[in-house]
């Protein structure tokens, strides 16, 4: 028969083995981390010089006076690392969060930088009628696209593009597309408009449900960002 004590000391021991281990931080390349580093550094999370260096290759980089690394991945990725374990703790656009809906990750803070949305354009000339059944749409968010035209009864034929996006109504690939949009300027010189909004975005801190449970750095981590985003906002409106 168990001993009713022996699981809280196994877990006892087992946030102490976890602990013991550097935290693995995941962040995005691009101009999501560009406004991210200021919070992060707020929140007690500064890369070395090596992060900074535009020859670096590296991929893996120590934190000053912290037992944290970061990694810096494409974003999609981060939200994998985070939701597999091999990262505890990242950041992320709620659009990423959306369209893999991970069960094993948490997003509980709204960082507030990193706006846009998602969002379907058309051709400006020759737009398909609103009254079709079936539409082929470009995108990289084939999840979040399916759900946002079968809401409407429409069958999605998603076309899974990472990139030059605007081109494909242009050549006969789609007939619309969905993709980020933040002032609209890259539609309009590509000969497209804005129709409809699927999803404001911002950036969220992503941690993994497992490792909040077992290592209380985390929940420390959760509040020093939860305080660093109330202070940008405060900033903000003043």
């Amino acid at each position: 028969m168990s001993c009713p004590l022996a699981r809280p000391a196994v877990l006892r021991r087992t946030m102490s083995n976890m602990q013991d281990k550097p935290l693995t931080f995941a962040v995005p390349k691009g101009r999501l981390l560009d406004e991210a580093l200021p919070l992060m550094a707020s929140a007690g999370i500064v890369p070395d010089a090596e992060f900074h260096d535009k020859k670096s290759r590296a991929l893996s980089f120590a934190c000053e006076g912290s037992d944290t690394r970061i990694i810096r991945v494409r974003a999609f990725d981060v939200a994998t690392f985070v939701a597999h374990g091999a990262a505890q703790v990242g950041i992320v656009g709620s659009d990423v969060v959306e369209e893999f809906s991970y069960r094993d990750l948490y997003a509980p803070v709204d960082l507030n930088i990193g706006h846009c949305r998602l969002s379907v354009a058309a051709p400006v000339e020759g737009k398909v009628s609103n009254g079709a059944s079936h539409l082929r749409i470009a995108s990289k968010y084939p999840n979040l696209t399916r759900r946002h035209f079968e809401a409407q009864g429409v069958q999605a034929e998603v076309v899974k593009l990472n990139g030059a996006m605007e081109l494909a109504p242009s050549l006969g690939l789609a007939s619309r597309i969905v993709d980020l949009v933040s002032t609209g300027r890259t539609l309009k010189e590509n000969g497209l408009e804005e129709t409809t909004v699927i999803l404001d975005i911002s950036a969220r801190l992503i941690v993994n449900r497992a490792a909040l449970k077992t290592d209380d750095r985390l929940g420390a981590l959760i509040d020093q960002f939860r305080a660093a985003a109330a202070g940008t906002e405060a900033a903000g409106a003043v």
